[in-house]
């Protein structure tokens, strides 16, 4: 198997199985329609502090949320699972009324808390759930690792972070200063975390972490790990000359294959920055931490766990699970969907930009060849983008992947690569689009055709947010004379158009164009388009 093959499989066959196993693996809601009594919540920060009894697989401790109330209400509304038991409540150092049911935790008051800046601490504790099969369900794992020394995960991505703390559980609202998360565990074990490790205080028998993060982060990445790691570090100088740390929180007893990997780390992050702008995290690190699961694009502390398991691109080794996540450092974490119904702007874009490390490394005939073998793979079941307000479980198909990504090499044909890559670049690094705004298709859609002075509605609306092919109708009108016209979208597009004459580029649109050849035309044989052709 060549690396190009290799490469593809797993990306449009290996991964998508890891989205098939994930669908219908949650019970509980994330995302979905806003409810009023949280639409009326800007969250700020979150400071969680825990300890971690391991042998009972049990934390405890608080959460306090820093929040903004918009207008003045008698309801304050949290996302916390029942698993999670409650035993008391401040707001505002006050202690308050709470009700905790059905993952909801409510608080009450008499009178209205007013419009502004408000603290609420919660207490308590228990038994989170524990994941059955991480990372293709979300939950807690406890296990050994290969020594017998306690290894802990957690992965959130279907349930939210309201797994384990209280928090406002839906992916339109990030805390914007960030989080300080503390974690107690068993002396003698590591700790691995989002942003910057500020401490480490070892008293008796254990040992408590500070981590903090000052950017914005989505809740699933508020997460952390726990084993016997040792630090491999490294320093990554960004596009912009911006010295990044790099961190690989790796099993003590894998420490040798450690530098290595960060070392192909830094060839991804250099293709990833030639289209997508510097690395987002710039104050903080980029990391990475071994996991007894597959892995996870958590925020500044990318969950590995692919066995060092290399295939070859370009003549040098691979791995494509550490470059697929580290893609969601732009895509996912600084680029971020709202609602989980634009969710392909997440895992579609980045795909791409898998795609777009082969064209770097191989060339252009390699990043075509993916394209000419996945557009076979893609289901074409229902549509990539399925209304609005819609649930993380619901949102979470195959086609987020495999489609998305065509779409975008489909986009890229249509309008070119002159307007296609600053406009991919700018949707990465523009304000407006990054870190504490988030997106939606309609917003992509609009910037690509701002850009590309064309209304790309109809594209959009055919291969986002519908399951019909482009069609296209290729009518014999005499021994050497053709009428070639688009069936299904009112919009002309390019198309290759190979003859007796060669190939040549044309538009086509719904009128149709005549096409004079001695031979049945061809169309789009490089394959840039997901499509039907009718010949007549």
């Amino acid at each position: 198997m060549t690396s190009r093959q290799f490469f593809s499989c797993l990306l449009l066959c290996g991964y998508l199985a890891i989205l098939s196993g994930a669908a219908g693996a949650q019970s509980v809601a994330y995302g979905g329609k806003l409810k009023p009594e949280q639409a009326n919540m800007d969250i700020l920060h979150y400071t969680i502090s825990l300890t971690v009894n391991i042998p009972d697989k049990r934390i405890d401790g608080y959460t306090i949320i820093g929040l903004t109330i918009k207008q003045p209400t008698t309801v304050l509304l949290f996302d916390l699972m029942d698993s999670m038991v409650v035993s008391k409540v401040w707001v505002n150092g006050m202690q308050n009324a709470f009700t905790h049911t059905d993952h909801l935790l409510r608080l009450s008051n008499t009178a209205s808390w007013p419009a502004g800046q408000a603290t609420v601490k919660v207490q308590y504790g228990g038994h989170p759930t524990i994941a059955k099969r991480p990372p293709w369900d979300d939950g807690f794992t406890f296990t050994k690792d290969s020594t017998g020394t306690d290894w802990v995960a957690i992965t959130a991505e279907g349930t939210g972070g309201k797994l384990y703390f209280p928090c406002k559980d839906h992916p339109s609202d990030e805390p914007d200063n960030g989080v300080d998360l503390f974690v107690k565990v068993p002396r003698g074990l590591s700790v691995a975390g989002p942003g910057l490790l500020k401490g480490t205080e070892t008293k008796g028998s254990s040992s408590t972490f500070h981590w903090k993060t000052m950017y914005p982060i989505n809740n699933y990445s508020i997460v952390f790990n726990i084993g016997n790691y040792e630090v491999v570090t490294s320093e990554y100088t960004t596009v912009n000359g911006n010295k990044v740390p790099m961190q690989f929180y790796v099993l003590k007893a894998h420490k040798a294959q450690a530098a290595h990997l960060l070392e192909m780390m830094k060839k991804s992050a250099r293709v990833k920055e030639k289209y997508f702008g510097e690395y987002p995290w710039v104050k903080e690190k980029i990391g990475l931490v071994e996991t007894p699961h597959l892995g996870m694009e958590h925020q500044t502390m990318i969950a590995y766990g692919n066995g060092f398991h290399y295939s070859a691109v370009g003549g040098m080794d691979f791995d494509w699970l550490m470059n697929h996540e580290f893609g969601h450092e732009w895509w996912g974490n600084k680029v971020t969907a709202g609602d989980w119904a634009d969710y392909w702007i997440h895992e579609g874009i980045g795909s791409f930009g898998d795609d777009l490390y082969v064209r770097d490394m191989e060339g252009e005939d390699s990043y075509e060849k993916i394209f000419q073998r996945s557009v076979n793979r893609i289901k074409n079941d229902k549509p990539v983008v399925l209304g609005k307000d819609i649930e993380e479980e619901a949102a979470y198909h195959d086609d987020i992947y495999s489609k998305g990504a065509f779409f975008m090499h489909t986009l890229r044909y249509v309008i070119g690569d002159a307007v296609f890559f600053p406009t991919l670049k700018k949707l990465a690094t523009d304000s407006n689009y990054t870190y504490t705004h988030t997106v939606n298709t309609d917003d992509v859609q609009k910037l690509f055709s701002d850009a590309s002075a064309t209304d790309l509605a109809p594209l959009f609306n055919l291969y986002l947010r519908t399951i019909q092919k482009l069609e296209v109708q290729v009518k014999q009108l005499d021994s050497a004379k053709y009428r070639v016209q688009l069936v299904n979208i009112d919009m002309p597009l390019p198309f290759d158009v190979t003859t007796d004459k060669g190939t040549t580029r044309m538009m086509l649109s719904k009128k149709g164009e005549i096409i004079n050849s001695k031979t049945l035309p061809v169309l789009d044989s490089r394959v840039f388009y997901l499509k039907k052709v009718v010949y007549e």
